[in-house]
């Protein structure tokens, strides 16, 4: 038989504040149920936080892939399914499932009640290090047989490196940013969700920078732009007060979908902080269905695309 890792599953409502203007749950919101998820399962195999804040360990998020597969809205509610992957010395994958779980009469595209509709799957790639130098630690024996009692599955996914992105082009869009107190996590640094909207924001203020608000998008051109999936790299931290450059530009430009490009890096001496990679979809904002990217659009933001 296969071994098989420790499945958690938990539940979370969805709140009003957790949607962005089209009615869907947020991006980053996902990434808040997947570390809720993740810190709720370390506890279930006798893993809490107290013990980690007592022995001065953590467990910090260097990468996350996350796929979205249909949205979610305020009434649903969201299972989350988890599990670790692997562990590698230092670092451990954990992977999620997010089912939206729809209310009756709730407003909004719906599943049928009851009908559970996977919504997303995602990975991460925790590290585990000590809290004060944050100098990465050989996980414990004892800790990997807890998250896996039947040992190691054998057929776990390989790693992939994080995809180089393109040169960006001279119409490259710089946002810049000071890092504010609620930005700010327990860890004491910019959360890895919080980075998500950070990415998101630069994205909104280079549209309309180019004459496209959502509101035009909507109501002039017919669509809205949704992620399909997310891949954030997190190199180094940042902190309370810094001065960040958020820039962005687009690539692999397609009928009906494109990818955004993002780095943050800290102005101060110009290290990379966070790097990551989105692909976008034109759809329907009511059906939901794909739609062509209008030649104006496209020609407004020629700039800031890489051919």
């Amino acid at each position: 038989m296969t071994p098989k890792p420790a499945l958690y599953t938990t539940e979370f409502p969805i709140r009003y504040d957790e949607c962005d203007p089209y009615g869907h749950v947020n991006h980053a919101v996902y990434l808040r149920y997947m570390q809720e998820a993740a810190f709720q399962a370390t506890a279930a195999v006798g893993y809490p936080m107290s013990w980690y804040e007592a022995q001065g360990r953590a467990w910090l998020v260097r990468d996350t892939d996350i796929e979205y597969l249909a949205p979610l809205h305020y009434g649903d509610r969201v299972r989350v399914r988890t599990w670790v992957l692997d562990f590698r010395r230092v670092r451990s994958r954990r992977a999620y499932e997010l089912y939206r779980l729809p209310a009756a009469g709730g407003v909004g595209e719906r599943a049928p009640s009851g009908e559970a509709q996977l919504a997303a799957r995602a990975v991460t790639d925790w590290v585990y290090l000590e809290r004060e130098t944050q100098r990465p630690l050989t996980v414990p024996p004892e800790m990997v047989a807890a998250f896996m009692p039947a040992g190691p599955p054998p057929d776990a996914p390989p790693r992939e490196r994080f995809p180089e992105p393109p040169p960006p082009p001279v119409g490259v869009f710089i946002q810049s940013r000071r890092v504010q107190w609620a930005d700010l996590d327990p860890a004491d640094h910019v959360n890895n969700a919080t980075y998500l909207g950070f990415l998101e924001d630069c994205a909104v203020q280079d549209a309309l920078s180019r004459g496209w608000p959502v509101k035009r998008m909507l109501e002039e051109g017919r669509f809205a732009i949704v992620a399909r999936r997310f891949r954030i790299e997190y190199k180094a931290p940042a902190v309370l007060n810094e001065e960040l450059n958020v820039s962005s530009w687009v690539s692999d430009l397609r009928r009906i979908s494109a990818v955004r490009h993002y780095a943050v890096h800290r102005a101060a001496d110009g290290a990379l902080l966070t790097r990551a990679r989105a692909r976008w979809a034109w759809v329907d904002p009511e059906s939901g269905r794909p739609r062509r990217i209008p030649e104006d659009f496209i020609a407004d933001f020629a700039p800031n695309i890489v051919d």
